[in-house]
């Protein structure tokens, strides 16, 4: 052999590099308000939470008891707090108002009949400390979107309330998760 080496030569500052980096990625995120998923915005020490009535500012009949019933639903199912049968019990206090619903065409069919529908619903909601009357989160214009097939008469008016159903829960999930992280 010639005695050629051809090794790579190890580049002194190739580790340096590589914790510049990784320290620049994490300025990065720490500056953007990442947490990770464990992270409450919520005191461990709140434990009851009521959810109180929701205003209904829309023609919707029973919108209020729906969606109402959803936050409801999401706060047992999350299992973080106990509900509390009053307002004056609880720790906290979740509140709704219906500010819109409104339904447009979404799809046709050939004979330029309507096929399907999107619900669209702007809420008002809140998120307190009862005794302090600290606001821990709010959003006044929370949208949320679903869609359902338009058919026969009876069929739609089953498919509408379904798909407000599952709209409500829908929302209720997603406001629960900002909620809880504070955003």
């Amino acid at each position: 052999m010639c005695g050629i080496n051809f090794r790579k030569k190890r580049l002194p500052y190739r580790g340096m590099r590589r914790g510049v980096l990784l320290l620049l990625a994490s300025l990065l995120v720490a500056g953007c308000g990442y947490r990770f998923a464990g992270e409450e915005s919520v005191a461990p020490a709140f434990r009851t939470v009521f959810v109180d009535t929701f205003t209904n500012r829309t023609s919707e009949p029973y919108a209020e008891n729906i969606f109402r019933s959803a936050f409801i639903g999401r706060f047992v199912q999350e299992g973080r707090f106990k509900l509390s049968h009053s307002r004056g019990e609880a720790d906290l206090i979740c509140r709704g108002n219906i500010r819109s619903l409104q339904a447009a065409p979404l799809a046709y069919k050939a004979n330029n009949l309507t096929a399907e529908d999107r619900i669209t619903v702007t809420l008002e909601i809140s998120f307190e400390e009862r005794e302090s009357g600290r606001v821990i989160w709010t959003e006044r214009s929370f949208v949320g979107t679903g869609d359902y097939s338009v058919t026969t008469a009876g069929v739609t008016d089953s498919s509408r309330k379904n798909a407000l159903v599952k709209l409500a829960n829908d929302s209720a999930e997603r406001a629960y998760r900002l909620m809880m992280s504070g955003f």
